[in-house]
C-alpha cells in the first residue's frame, strides 16, 4: 500500500533536479495534518535516518458513511541514515496491541488491547471526510509509537482505489504470483458470462460460502500481467490462498506488487513524457501525506537514489500465525520476541544488522517479468 508515497520520493531520480518538474510532481498531492500529537519534534531536517508511516485503506464506492474505516495495511518504511535503500515492514493488521485513549471532538475511546487496524477506526469515529482521516491516522500513529518507540518523521494514506488508478496509466503491472490465488470478490456467470460475485462475504469482509453457478477469478502461480481490475483484486485477496498463510500471504503479495509496479514506473513510466503527467496526477489523488515538517520536494530529492532493487521486504513473526484468543477481541495475533526486535532495530537504525542475522525474515522476491 505504500506505492503512491514511494512513488512520490523515487519521482527525483526521473525528475533530475528540474525544479519545475519537481513542484509539477509535489503539486499534485494532498497535504493534511495526520500525525497529530504523534509527530516528530518541529524543524526537522531530510538528514539522518527517517521512518515512515504508510497507511492502506479501502474504501469502497458507495461505501456506508457511517461504517468504521479500518486500515487494512500498515507499514513501515525506514530509510537508513546514508539513505542508500529503504526496507518495508508490515505490521499485520490483527495485532494485538494497547490503544491508548482518545478523543477527537466527536466521540471518546477509553483506550485498551485490541487488534491494531481498529485503532483507525475508533480514532476516526463519528467523523468523516479530512477530519476523519487525520483523527484515525494520529491514534493509529501512536499507538505504533507506544508499541515500538518509534516517532514516525512522516505519514501518508493511500487508498485501494488508486492501485487502479495508477495502472490505468500504465495500461498493465507485470509481476510474478508465487502462489495461486482465488478471487472472493471477482468471478463470472457460468450461464452468462457476465462478471459476479463467485462468494457470499460477511460484514467483516470473510467468507461465509460459495455462490453456485459462478466461477472465482484464479490467478495460478506464474508469471502475469495484471490489468487495473485484476490488480485490485490481486492484492485484496487473503481467505483462500493456496499455502493457506492469510495476512502473511497478502502482504507479501502487496510488498511483491509495490516493487513490480516501481520497476515498470521507473522503467516505462517516470522516463515517458507522455505517461508522466498523469502517472503523477494518480499518485497525487490516491494519497493524502504529511510530510512532517520536511517539504516534499527534499523528500523526493533526498531518495532520489533507492531504486526498486534496493526495497527490502521484511515478515514479522517470520510469516507465520502466531495468534490466540482474547476475550472481547477474538482471535488476534501476537507479536513475538523477535518481531519486538525487528521493530526496535527500526527505531535503532540497525535493520541492516537485524537482515544479517535473521535472512530468513527477508520476504523472497521473484524478478519482476517483463511487459509484454
Amino acid at each position: 500500500m505504500a506505492v503512491g508515497a514511494t512513488l512520490m520520493m523515487l519521482s527525483g531520480v526521473a525528475l533530475g533536479g528540474a525544479q519545475y518538474l519537481l513542484h509539477t510532481a509535489t503539486s499534485k498531492v494532498t497535504q493534511q495534518n495526520l500525525l497529530g500529537a504523534a509527530a516528530a519534534p518541529q524543524h526537522r531536517t531530510i538528514t539522518g535516518a527517517k521512518n515512515i508511516l504508510l497507511v492502506g485503506v479501502d474504501t469502497r464506492p458507495h461505501q456506508d458513511p457511517s461504517q468504521l474505516i479500518r486500515s487494512d495495511s500498515i507499514i513501515l518504511m525506514h530509510i537508513p541514515a546514508d539513505h542508500s535503500q529503504a526496507y518495508l515492514v508490515s505490521l499485520p493488521r490483527d495485532s494485538l496491541v494497547t490503544i491508548p485513549a482518545y478523543r477527537n471532538g466527536a466521540t471518546s475511546y477509553a483506550g485498551g488491547k485490541n487488534k491494531i487496524n481498529a485503532a483507525f477506526a475508533f480514532g476516526s469515529r463519528g467523523l468523516t471526510g479530512a477530519p476523519a482521516l487525520s483523527h484515525g491516522f494520529e491514534l493509529l500513529a501512536l499507538t505504533v509509537r507506544d508499541l515500538t518507540g518509534i516517532t514516525p518523521d512522516a505519514g501518508a494514506i493511500i487508498d485501494f482505489q488508486g492501485f487502479k488508478k495508477i495502472v490505468q496509466v500504465l495500461g498493465k503491472v507485470c509481476m510474478y504470483v508465487d502462489e495461486t490465488t482465488t478471487s472472493i470478490h471477482v468471478g463470472r456467470d457460468d450461464a452468462t458470462g457476465q462478471p459476479a460475485a463467485p462468494y457470499k462475504i460477511n460484514p467483516d469482509g470473510t467468507v461465509n460460502h460459495r455462490i453456485p453457478g459462478v466461477t472465482p477469478n484464479i490467478y495460478t502461480k506464474g508469471n502475469h500481467c495484471l490489468d487495473p481490475a485484476q490488480a485490485l483484486d490481486f492484492v485484496r485477496q487473503r481467505d483462500l490462498l493456496a499455502n493457506h498463510d492469510y495476512d502473511y500471504g497478502r502482504q507479501r503479495h502487496q510488498q511483491q506488487f509495490l516493487k513490480a509496479v516501481l520497476h515498470q514506473v521507473m522503467t516505462e513510466g517516470l522516463n515517458s513524457p507522455t505517461k508522466l503527467p498523469g502517472l503523477l496526477s494518480a499518485v497525487g489523488k490516491t494519497m493524502t501525506v504529511d510530510d512532517g515538517g520536511i517539504p516534499l520536494g527534499d523528500w523526493a530529492f533526498a531518495m532520489r537514489g533507492i531504486q526498486p532493487d534496493a526495497i527490502t521486504t521484511i515478515k514479522t513473526n517470520d510469516g507465520t500465525f502466531n495468534s490466540r484468543t482474547v476475550p472481547g477481541v477474538g482471535s488476534a495475533e501476537i507479536l513475538s520476541p523477535t518481531s519486538l526486535e525487528l521493530l526496535r532495530s527500526v527505531r535503532d537504525d540497525t535493520v541492516g544488522s537485524f537482515v544479517q542475522a535473521h535472512p530468513r525474515w527477508v520476504a523472497a522476491s521473484e524478478p519482476t517479468t517483463p511487459a509484454h
